[in-house]
């Protein structure tokens, strides 16, 4: 299986660590297979009951790899990234631990749905979460799928459609964050948070977490293709434009 995604469990808490440091834990086909992967063990595992999803070195994820994106040959796996995506996303919505995300320095685009998905979510308060889609034209159905899924309109339009910057203190305000904390306090509270939360009696975190799913009527797939679209406007960027999607 692919380092670029680790694995690491102890004492009942599993850390989900995106492993791609010298570049920002930016994504890739090969991360997405692997965050896949290492989600579906974890949910899977009698021995893990809560995950901590965080980036190695100290930044969430940057977005998309465009220097891997752009390569030429395009490497073999391009072709295939939208079915990989959504693995990924789909690994997130159907994981049965509650997922409590450390967001050190950025989450920008795709690196934001990331941290979008985490059922609670740390942040440094000088770090900040970018949905900057809107910005190069195009749409951010993975974003617009889990703010829709917790948050009203009015806070998916403040985050989506301006496309800024939001930092720590703003997305505690927002409530897109439980709690914005020290940059260099982010790690240690969500392994703190997870650790309480893992000695709860057996059952009850995952009896919750089905219950937050069976509110909805969809599935997983049913659920991002309502987000799916074709743009309107009868064109796409060019991948060289997808900056940190």
């Amino acid at each position: 299986m692919s380092d670029d995604v680790l694995l690491n469990v102890q004492s009942g808490v599993a850390e989900v660590i995106l492993n791609r440091p010298e570049r920002k834990n930016a994504i890739t086909g090969p991360l997405g297979v692997a965050l896949a992967d290492r989600l579906t063990e974890a949910s899977n595992r009698d021995d893990i009951n809560v995950i901590v999803l965080c980036g190695a070195e100290g930044a969430f994820c940057s977005g998309l790899d465009l220097g891997e994106f752009n390569r030429d040959p395009a490497p073999t796996w391009l072709a295939g990234f939208s079915n990989i995506w959504r693995g990924a996303h789909k690994a997130l919505f159907e994981c049965k631990k509650p997922i409590i995300g450390a967001l050190e320095s950025y989450a920008i685009n795709g690196g934001a749905a990331l941290a979008l998905a985490c059922d609670l979510l740390i942040a440094g308060k000088s770090a900040f979460l970018q949905v900057g889609e809107v910005q190069i034209g195009m749409a951010a159905p993975y974003n617009m799928a889990w703010l829709s899924l917790r948050h009203s309109e009015q806070t998916m339009a403040q985050v989506a459609l301006l496309g800024e910057r939001i930092s720590g203190t703003e997305l505690k305000k927002m409530e897109l964050a439980l709690q914005a904390v020290d940059d260099s306090e982010v790690l240690a509270v969500a392994r703190s948070l997870a650790a309480r939360l893992s000695e709860y009696p057996e059952g009850g975190l995952m009896r919750i977490k089905a219950g937050l799913r069976a509110r909805l009527e969809d599935d997983a797939d049913a659920w991002f293709d309502r987000f799916i679209q074709r743009d309107p406007v009868g064109k796409s960027p060019k991948p060289s434009s997808m900056k940190g999607r």
